[in-house]
């Protein structure tokens, strides 16, 4: 009994169905290693292409983000040239003999006297060029005052720059006037001396012959 049981292993070991299933066993497991693997890189790779979706993402808002302030670019364009353009014919003097029609007209209304009526030409500019009258005004306070108030409120664009009381007699004030208008390169005359810069020693001007008003 006990010699048969060696042959018996034997006869098993060379048996082609015992190779068979050790071939499967063998392939079996081979295929979980694969499957397992594959499993596994699988989930890397989803991991993976997760992550690089969500930084494009993240890229992509980040962008849209920047490029916002760019929408309508061009039709906000349009529109701040049409307010230009509406700006300057309504407020922008249309010649130079203008601004001291204007001026004068104003005076008038105050009234005030004005002397020592000098205009200077500040720096040439590609759409606008600064004209800047320095003037000494004569009358009460309040028509003055009166006056000063309606520069600021014409509808010729006028910028006060500087006043300065310099004496009072009898009721009435002298007032140093500096205010500024802008005109188109084109109306801007030949000759203007430029505008004096604060702490120049050309700040006080003299009046220049064809210069002065009264």
């Amino acid at each position: 009994m006990s010699s048969r049981i060696p042959s018996l292993w034997r006869e098993r070991l060379i048996s082609p169905l015992t190779w068979h299933y050790a071939a499967f066993i063998v392939l079996m497991a081979a295929v979980i290693v694969l499957a397992t693997r594959f499993g596994m890189d699988w989930s890397a790779t989803d991991l993976s292409s997760t992550r690089a979706l969500a930084a494009k993402q993240v890229e992509l808002k980040a962008v849209d983000l920047q490029t916002a302030p760019l929408r309508g670019l061009d039709k906000r364009v349009e529109d701040s040239r049409a307010q230009m353009h509406a700006f300057y014919s309504k407020r922008i003097p249309p010649s130079y003999s203008s601004i001291a029609t204007r001026i004068g007209e104003l005076a008038l209304k105050g009234p005030v006297r004005l002397t020592r009526v000098q205009y200077t030409q500040g720096a040439v500019s590609a759409d606008l060029t600064e004209i800047t009258m320095d003037a000494g005004i004569t009358g009460d306070y309040q028509q003055i005052m009166r006056f000063v108030n309606s520069l600021e409120r014409d509808q010729t664009f006028f910028v006060i720059r500087g006043m300065a009381l310099t004496g009072q007699q009898s009721g009435m004030v002298n007032l140093r006037l500096r205010v500024s208008t802008w005109l188109r390169p084109a109306d801007v005359p030949s000759g203007l001396p430029p505008t004096p810069q604060p702490g120049d020693a050309a700040a006080a001007p003299s009046t220049p012959q064809g210069k002065e008003g009264k």
